[in-house]
């Protein structure tokens, strides 16, 4: 019994906390992650800051929405399948909600000043979390003192910024070198 109740709190958090975070954050993927690394790391420390740095490189990876998919990984990590079930409908609840009623009053505010504004400002929200994600990101590299994953950042940077090249390129060659680095590492501490 003692089980089924833990259970079922934990599938009502991971339900209750993507909910939340998916309803009340404009701006897609890139401003959720770092609310569900405070969330999940900070408040709950179900996961720390490592694994969920590693949580959220996977969910970028992969195809889909880069929120759907880390939520989909927090819930898979904490509760196996069930977990991920409840996660992915927490997350989507939220938006598809929303779009539906927009487009039903659409027509009614689409050209209304207050909602202009509104979204203006929201996009200076949303700006200010992605720069607040990229610091804390670059934060959490240049503290592991990997001499290899900080040129692999700055790499990745340039390559991206300066010479366009595609993100799949960027990630498929940042996880090879990745790879080789750890195993190079842990060689290296096997002798």
């Amino acid at each position: 019994m003692a089980k089924q109740e833990k259970s079922a709190a934990l599938f009502w958090t991971l339900f209750k906390s993507t909910f939340i975070l998916s309803a009340f954050t404009f701006g897609g993927g890139y401003v959720i992650v770092p609310l569900m690394q405070k969330k999940f790391v900070e408040d709950l420390k179900w996961i720390e800051e490592d694994e969920m740095l590693d949580l959220v490189a996977l969910g970028q990876s992969t195809p889909g929405a880069i929120a759907v998919n880390t939520s989909i990984l927090i819930g898979y990590r904490m509760a196996g399948i069930a977990g991920a079930l409840v996660t992915v409908f927490g997350t989507v609840f939220p938006p598809l909600i929303i779009i539906t009623l927009i487009s039903y009053f659409y027509m009614n505010f689409r050209e209304n000043p207050f909602v202009d504004a509104l979204m203006i400002g929201m996009q200076a929200g949303v700006a200010a979390v992605i720069v607040n994600v990229v610091f804390n990101m670059v934060d959490s590299v240049v503290k592991q003192k990997d001499i290899v994953n900080i040129l692999l950042l700055v790499a990745a940077f340039i390559a991206s910024f300066f010479f366009d090249v595609h993100v799949v390129i960027i990630i498929l060659l940042a996880g090879l070198i990745g790879f080789i680095n750890l195993t190079y590492h842990e060689k290296k501490g096997a002798l």
